[in-house]
């Protein structure tokens, strides 16, 4: 059976953190990769301190398909995604960061993976340039653990990604404060395909993900979608405690046959060792305790300060606005 779609309007939505170098040139390749499809360009200010939000103004005034949304403050990657995601009006949506290492090129291929009835079609990164042997080893290091501990394989794909708009109307209900978003549209299901691209070297600025910032995201990553680190700790505690209790005897035989010889350097070294593996699970479960703390308080992903563009006055469904909380 044919299930071949008609694109109405596709949706792009960019987040965007002081991108002033790029911007400009990531509108002009969106433009020209697309050529007569009928698109929206959501570029998300998640609080830019640079030139980012004047660009995007301007570009929302010479050009009638690029829509401006400026938050509050810097909510972070996902939550500005998130917010993209939130307005977006198309049958697709495509996701995709503004520093232009995701070639808008890849955009059509995946359109044609929809059109083939494709749910979610992930970019897969093939090769990435300009990356050191260290971003490259942790990053293939953290797909494979993340794979281990919640039985999601990410196909080494980031966050560039289409989604179909039924698939997207599924992602929108959950919202958990600690997102990963390629880990989210993987749990929803569907029908979901990938294609392979080569990653280029950011066209301008600086990466924003440093070393703290992506440890943190790992964690987020795979604490929001498995809990085998508490079992872990669980399992950590028990095997020292059998240790523990296997001394026992020993310790006796020791003591009755007259070689046992008291030392205090076994005891701090034993003790040391057990009070860091106690920090280290207390450690764990704070994590986790910390993250029921973030959701049970309800408080909104982002706020919008305003939009821009041509329909800027377009309202957000009523059924998210719950979520969208816009100040004055």
């Amino acid at each position: 059976m044919d299930q071949r779609r008609d694109l109405r309007l596709l949706s792009v939505v960019v987040p965007l953190h002081n991108e002033q170098e790029t911007l400009e040139e990531l509108h002009r390749l969106v433009a020209a990769a697309l050529g007569d499809e009928r698109f929206e360009l959501i570029l998300v200010n998640d609080g830019s301190s640079d030139d980012t939000e004047h660009i995007m103004e301007r570009l929302t005034l010479v050009d009638s398909r690029v829509i401006g949304l400026s938050l509050a403050r810097n909510f972070g990657h996902q939550a500005a995604l998130t917010a993209g995601l939130d307005h977006a009006r198309g049958d697709a949506v495509v996701m995709m960061d503004g520093d232009l290492q995701d070639p808008p090129e890849v955009i059509v291929e995946m359109l044609a993976k929809w059109r083939e009835g494709a749910d979610v079609v992930c970019a897969r990164r093939e090769w990435r340039e300009g990356e050191t042997w260290f971003k490259l080893a942790t990053a293939r290091w953290f797909y494979r653990v993340f794979e281990r501990l919640t039985g999601l394989d990410l196909e080494q794909s980031g966050d560039f990604r289409l989604i179909d708009r039924q698939s997207l109307d599924s992602l929108l209900t959950l919202r958990e404060r600690n997102r990963f978003l390629r880990g989210m549209t993987k749990w929803i299901g569907g029908r979901q395909t990938s294609v392979s691209y080569r990653r280029d070297p950011r066209y301008g600025g600086e990466t924003k993900f440093t070393l703290g910032r992506m440890v943190r995201f790992s964690l987020d990553a795979i604490s929001s979608f498995s809990y085998v680190p508490l079992q872990f700790a669980t399992l950590l505690g028990f095997a020292f405690s059998s240790i523990a209790f296997m001394c026992i005897p020993l310790v006796i035989v020791a003591r009755v046959t007259g070689q046992f010889v008291p030392g205090v350097s076994s005891t701090i070294i034993a003790v040391l060792l057990l009070g860091g593996i106690q920090l280290i699970t207390v450690g764990l479960i704070g994590e986790y305790v910390g993250r029921i703390y973030d959701e049970v308080k309800q408080r909104p992903l982002y706020l919008v300060r305003h939009r821009l563009g041509s329909d800027a006055d377009h309202d957000v469904p009523p059924a998210r606005w719950a979520e969208v909380e816009r100040i004055a």
